[in-house]
């Protein structure tokens, strides 16, 4: 056998040289070029997440520790900082704490040195495009990429004229044709998309953020819990929750709306009253307990008044309130150790269901079409629309249902948590791809 010989440019002792460095992921050098390059080539990318809208709400807080997780999932190489609206009330220690290498970029300095530092930019789940002007400003000022995560539309929409209300919806159809991608978190909102001449690349549905929650606060759970006398897989989380968020209550200058209101009051008993036949007849015929709680500031009352002082004094035995609101961490470490959730709330069902639990979702045309998640990740048996009477009286029994066979209602959620963490990877999937790391 013969073998050809060097290059007659290349001495023994440079080929050698060359593969050793080869070996080591050296190449560049090994061709010659000059070691700032090489050490360019290296620096990790640097992705700028704009999430973290409010802290009143354990759903908004969870929508950032969610894209957080899936990040240091996917791209663990890549750096990452937040740039977000809130992160009062603790919020910003909860999200140090369990990702301690996360940059919060806060200040216009700060944010200045983001824009020239990131190379992406990743709008969070939330209700619409929450930062739509912010996503126009990265696009404008850098010329950099751009990607939209677990949205819904179409946005709320505070036009005071039907062309003003086409004209946003025109714009926002603009932006997010300009995305690299954009996933929606239900199906009816990835057609509206498609219907206001959206032309993004790639236009999917991927799951809301917050289905990756993992935050933890086992102790204050555990010591909630046995305070009440709730026993692990022994007792169902119910949710209330108004027509509107009577935002007015608990946020300083936020002005009274008598229309929102007066629809709340018009309707609160209609959609409680399915919820508490549901507490008694899982009380009266299992032997589960249901805790009533919150996910956001101001539902403890709600439940108080709706579900608590309503009940009969047997059921009532059985029942625990809580008067206070928590943070994201102690809510998913109580949902863990119950049988399931139900409820008229969104986010809470979507922590259950990332971490197994089984969740009942109920819903109402004021919360827009996130709720229809639930049917995009096979959960179409536990979504019910309360504007619809046929629904209404099938809160209670499916209730039951669960609580009577909890081995079934944990495989059904399973099922839905292994589609949504299909999605979760498919979708960073892409990410990566973008930043040029597949």
């Amino acid at each position: 056998m013969t073998h050809s010989p060097a290059p007659a440019s290349l001495s023994p002792s440079s080929v050698s040289r060359r593969a050793a460095l080869s070996r080591l992921g050296l190449g560049a050098l090994a061709a010659g070029a000059p070691l700032s390059n090489l050490f360019a080539e290296e620096k990790p990318k640097h992705v700028l997440v704009r999430s973290s809208w409010q802290t009143v709400n354990i759903g908004d807080i969870a929508h950032t520790p969610g894209i957080l997780r899936l990040l240091e999932t996917y791209l663990p190489e890549a750096k990452i900082s937040l740039w977000p609206s809130r992160v009062d009330n603790g919020v910003d220690e909860l999200l140090m704490k369990r990702f301690p290498k996360l940059t919060i970029v806060q200040g216009g300095e700060a944010l200045s040195n983001a824009f020239k530092e990131c190379d992406f930019l990743l709008h969070g789940s939330g209700a619409s495009l929450v930062a739509q002007r912010d996503v126009v400003k990265w696009s404008e000022k850098t010329g950099k990429p751009y990607g939209i995560y677990g949205i819904t539309l179409p946005p709320k929409s505070s036009a005071s004229t039907v062309e003003a209300s086409q004209n946003a919806l025109k714009e926002t159809a603009r932006v997010l044709s300009g995305a690299d991608f954009v996933f929606f978190r239900d199906s009816v909102s990835l057609g509206f998309a498609k219907e206001i001449g959206t032309t993004c690349p790639i236009m999917e549905f991927g799951p809301d953020a917050a289905f990756a929650t993992d935050l933890r606060d086992d102790a204050s759970a555990e010591a909630f819990l046995k305070e009440h006398g709730l026993e692990e897989g022994k007792f169902l989380c119910c949710i209330p929750r108004l027509r509107y968020t009577p935002y007015w209550t608990i946020k300083e200058n936020y002005k009274f709306d008598e229309v929102k209101h007066a629809r709340n009051e018009e309707l609160k008993e209609h959609d409680h009253k399915p919820l508490r036949d549901a507490i008694i007849a899982v009380t009266r015929e299992t032997d589960m307990k249901v805790l009533l709680c919150p996910e956001d500031m101001t539902q403890m009352q709600v439940g108080k008044e709706m579900l608590y002082d309503k009940l009969p004094e047997d059921v009532l035995k059985k029942v625990a309130w809580r008067p206070n609101y928590w943070l994201t961490g102690e809510a998913v470490s109580t949902y863990v150790r119950s049988a399931g959730l139900f409820g008229n709330e969104m986010h809470s069902p979507i922590m259950c269901i990332g971490n197994g639990v089984p969740a009942i979702v109920c819903r109402w045309a004021e919360q827009t079409s996130k709720g229809f998640m639930w049917r995009d990740i096979g959960l179409e048996d536990w979504l019910f629309t309360l504007d619809n009477e046929d629904e209404v009286a099938q809160v209670a029994p499916t209730v039951l249902a669960m609580a009577k066979d909890p081995e079934a209602a944990k495989a059904k959620a399973a099922k839905a948590k292994a589609f949504v963490e299909k999605r979760q990877k498919e979708t960073m999937g892409v990410l990566r791809e973008r930043l040029g790391l597949a």
